[in-house]
This record gives C-alpha cells, structure tokens and sequence, in this order.
C-alpha cells in the first residue's frame, strides 16, 4: 500500500527457516520507489488464540481519514482459519512499524458451506455506492472453490452474504482474491472502491490446484452484490491469466501518488527445498508492474513500472540489423547476468505464416521440447537469456506468428529445457498464445534477466512470462544474450536498447544512521 509518502510491502514470511512452516508471520519492509527497499521490524506475529499457529495472508485498506486497516487470516488454536482485523499504533509514524491486533477479533469465521480450514486471504475493501464496506474472501467446499462476501458499516462487525460472490467446479481453495476497477479509456488507475460508466471490473483468483492466478473482466453492480464476467472459466488455455510462467498468489494496490494500479506477484523457486534451506531463502517477488485495461476492454496490460529505469546503467543499442533464417547474433557490451532488454522486430508480410487454430492446440505444448526442432515460417524468433558462449545452457524467450481463423496471432514462449545443465530443476516451458493486429509490422520484446529469474513482456506487455532458471555455466561474466531467428523467413532487428542493470539497495531500518 502507499501511506504518506511510503510504500509498504508486507509479505508472508518463515523467520527460522527458508521452508514453509506452522508459525507464519507479516513481515514488512518500506520504500520511496518500490525497487530499493529498507526492512522493518516484522507487523503482525502470532500471539493470541485466534492466530497463535500463523499470520496468514491479507490486506490493507486505507479507510476514511487516511487510517489503515489490515485484515488477515489467523490459524486459530485449533487449527481453523479466521479473519482478524489490526490497526496502526501510531499513525504519524509514516512507516507504521508497530500495529496492535483489534480486541474483538476474529471479526469473521467461516460460515456454513464453508471448509473451516479453507477459508483465508481477505481481499482489499471497498465501498458500495450504499455506503457499505465490501471485502471477498477465498473459500472451498468439497471440489467447488468460491469466493465469499462480507459486509460491514463499521469495518469491524460484518455479515456474511449467503449466496457465493464467483464459484467454480473442481479448481479447489479459490486463494488470494483480489476485486478492483479499471478504466475503460486510461492507462491510469483507479481506487478501489470507485464504480461507476467509466470502469469495468477485474476479479482475480489464484487456483490452489493449478497453481496460477487467473483474471476475469465483467461488469459489476453493487445493489445487486453480482459481478457478471464476460466469459466463463474453461480450465483451458484460453482462460486469462496475469503471467504464462511461474507467478502467483499476486496482489495489487491503488498507488495514490502516481495514480496508477500496481501488481505484484510472487514467483517460487524451481530447485529443491534443500536448496532453499542451503541459500537461506525461497522464493522472490517480480518487479512491480502496472495494469491497465487493453483497448479492447478484454484482457490488462502490464508494464514494468517507470522507476526501474532508474537502475539502467551502461547502455548499448542496434538498429535496422537484418536476421536471415538460422541465425543467432550476440549482445556485446553490457552485463547479459543482469540486463534490461527492449527489442523491436519488424515482421515480413503476415500472410506468409503458417496456418494454426488456436482452439486446437495447447500453447505450452506447442512450446515444449518436442517441437523444439520444428522450425515456422515466422519464427521462432526472439532472445536467448542466459546463454553459456557455447549455447549448450539457454532459455529462449521467442515469438512465431501464425494464421488463424478472421485474424493472426502470436505464439510466446518462453523454453527452460535448456536453461541448466542441473538435472534437478523444474524445467517446465510456458508459452500462450495472443492476437495481433492484421496490420501489425512491428512486434516488441522486452524482458528483465537478473540471475536467476527472467521476466518478459510481449507486444507491449500483452501477455507476459515468467521464469526461474539456475544456470550452472551462463552465471556472472560466464552469462551471454543472443537475439536469434531460427524461422525460414529473415526478420529485422528495428532497434534492440539494452542496459546493464544496477543492484537494487536493500537494508535493515537498525543500520541506517539518521543523518
């Protein structure tokens, strides 16, 4: 959330080991620009009955008079799940480092129809165009994952609506919703308790069984508690999802200051646990990126947000550099461990692509290995991250333009089978598939490579991928880029900007001095 100048991250986090465990706490770490980051003393600790075995996730809500609330999901003493509610100690200090647990909790325990222990990660709150507060929970009953709805007047005392918010067969624990508004002519943001003609609304929930967040757009009207979503979950790869790779239990905010949404997600690890125990922490969140709604009112955009720019050190460029078929060319001159990378390709004459329909096919299998030596017309084309100088450790970050019934599309992917030479990783390859438009000459391709985690965004940030790769020679000075083009037809490199990319600063609040 952003309060008087500050951002606060709060995170779920394990202070005795890198591994999940039964004592979860809030931690929290405040910054100024969302990428250098001071940590803090932890907000919310287990103490009391009602959360004595954790401090699951939650939300924060700015309530009226600038006061921040947090609900959370405790582990109670006997092991069920229930909904607390903490306040600031001291609202003039502008990093609200001690927060006090509200008496009356829990304010909300879960109702009938309800698994007691499969009821948890509150939503931010809005307000009803009635004046009530309004807050989503994630539910399941047997196989049916739901979202709950609660009111209050008070924020402190709620009552449960009776019918479902959203429902879905066979998906399981409907976790971390989140529900908020986007305009339908901005890029801007919008708080999130505004409804009115000129937004739509998103309702996003991470599927515990599949391990993705999806999104729906829709309409919603509040006196009648129906949010109504333009198209139905299938569980197929047609369904909208934030990220095609690895990334999850996601969490956006309204940024007052610069008016605009922010999404986090939170990206797992793709080795062992052991590992995890052996470097002492596991798992990390993206860069925060802004979301907006596409022109077309149907799917978000997302985009790095502008103050990563200011990590961008040395810088190189190419323009109007032709690819010919089977081609691979290097990016010399800048830290490829961890670089920012933008690349702008124009494309031949889209009729010459090959035919595809995209009702037929699974984009992730369509990406994966077996059709690794399948070489199109119009791509594969893209960037290889990570690269060993003899190519044997990559991941291909690429696009392949295809024709498709009424229109054209691009197949993104993002390939890990050779990301390592460790045989002791999840190497899964992501890819999905979007529409371009008929008159598109151009394509665009940026992604963020640091280390271990690769984060691209396609055409404009249209769809976008995630990955973790751990590559045991392409590490430091050892790691390479390549723009590559192994389609029959030549593409062009219109311009390719990439810089190496600064560290990120990171401290503990009992290091600084106060100057």
């Amino acid at each position: 959330m952003y309060y008087k100048g500050v951002y606060h991250l709060f995170y779920q986090h394990n202070p005795y080991a890198a591994t999940f465990g039964d004592r979860i706490i809030w931690a929290h770490s405040v910054s100024y620009d969302l990428i250098s980051w001071i940590h803090l003393n932890h907000a919310i600790e287990p103490s009391e009955p009602y959360d004595i075995n954790s401090c699951w996730s939650g939300s924060a809500t700015i309530l009226p008079g600038e006061k921040p609330a947090i609900l959370y999901t405790g582990i109670d003493k006997n092991k069920h799940q229930v909904q607390n509610l903490a306040f600031p100690k001291n609202l003039s200090d502008p990093f609200l480092r001690e927060w006090e647990k509200h008496p009356q909790n829990p304010v909300m325990t879960s109702p009938s129809g309800v698994e007691k222990d499969n009821f948890r990660d509150p939503s931010t709150a809005w307000h009803g165009n009635d004046g009530k507060w309004r807050v989503i929970i994630g539910a399941q009953n047997g196989d049916e994952g739901k979202t709950i709805l609660y009111q209050s007047d008070d924020f402190l005392n709620w009552t449960v609506n009776p019918n479902p918010f959203f429902a879905t067969d066979d998906t399981g624990v409907c976790e971390c919703p989140e529900f908020f508004p986007v305009y339908i002519n901005s890029t801007n943001g919008v708080d999130t308790s505004v409804e009115n003609q000129s937004v739509r609304h998103v309702l996003k929930i991470s599927y515990i069984r599949i391990q993705h967040d999806y999104y729906f757009v829709g309409k919603y009207v509040s006196e009648k508690e129906k949010f109504t979503p333009d198209v139905e979950f299938k569980g197929t790869s047609s369904d909208l999802r934030f990220d095609y790779g690895k990334f999850y239990a996601s969490k956006s905010f309204f940024d007052y200051a610069k008016n605009r949404r922010i999404l986090w997600g939170w990206v797992n690890e793709s080795d062992t646990t052991q590992d995890d125990i052996e470097k002492g922490w596991a798992g990390l969140q993206t860069i925060p990126r802004q979301v907006w709604l596409d022109k077309s009112g149907k799917r978000l955009m997302q985009w790095p947000i502008e103050e990563l720019e200011n990590l961008r050190d040395k810088q190189i460029s190419i323009t109007e550099q032709k690819l010919e078929s089977g081609s691979t060319l290097e990016v010399l001159g800048i830290t490829a461990s961890q670089v920012d990378v933008e690349v702008l390709f124009e494309l031949p004459e889209l009729e010459s692509g090959e035919w595809l329909d995209p009702s037929e096919v699974d984009p992730q299998l369509l990406c994966s290995k077996q059709y690794e030596s399948r070489s199109g017309k119009i791509g594969p084309f893209g960037l290889l991250a990570l690269a060993s100088k003899d190519l044997t450790e990559q991941t291909a970050v690429s696009f392949q333009i295809y024709r498709a019934p009424n229109r054209y599309i691009c197949l993104m992917c993002s390939d890990q089978s050779r990301s390592s030479l460790r045989q002791d990783l999840d190497k899964t390859t992501y890819g999905t598939i979007f529409d371009i438009d008929a008159n598109l000459k151009t394509i665009s391709l940026r992604s963020l490579i640091d280390k271990s985690i690769i984060e691209s965004f396609g055409d404009g940030g249209r769809a976008c991928i995630t990955s973790r790769v751990y590559p045991s020679l392409a590490i430091e000075k050892d790691a390479h880029l390549y723009v590559f083009n192994n389609g029959s037809q030549s593409v062009v490199i219109s311009k390719l900007n990439a810089w190496s990319m600064k560290q990120a600063e990171f401290s503990h609040e009992e290091n600084i001095s106060c100057a």
